[in-house]
């Protein structure tokens, strides 16, 4: 078993990741996503984020061990995802690694 990296805290199971999958491609028909860790951030930072997944093998690490941190400042669910390209290809975007829903009307 490949070695986590820091910022994962908790593991998801299998039967979760595979229902992620299928929510983030349901948000994304809906237009409610947003994608990045810069929107991802923006949206945890302004409170309109609901949900934020996260890929486990984010290379480098810092670019995304800020977010769990600020979930839990603000109460926000999250959890992981093992594949960074599983991850995009859900919502038909392989270079993405973050992705949100954002609350429904809460933003422009």
């Amino acid at each position: 078993m490949a070695t986590k990296s820091v910022y994962v805290k908790f593991q998801v199971p299998k039967e979760a990741v595979d229902k992620t999958y299928q929510l983030l491609q349901v948000a994304k028909d809906t237009g409610k996503l947003r994608k990045g860790t810069n929107e991802s951030t923006k949206a945890i930072e302004r409170g309109i984020a609901k949900l934020v997944v996260i890929a486990e093998d984010v290379e480098p690490p810092q670019v995304v061990a800020h977010l769990p941190i600020l979930c839990e400042e603000r109460k926000i669910p999250y959890l992981y995802v093992p594949s960074k390209l599983e991850l995009g290809k859900s919502v038909k975007e392989v270079s993405k690694i973050i992705e949100t829903m954002r609350k429904t009307g809460a933003t422009k």
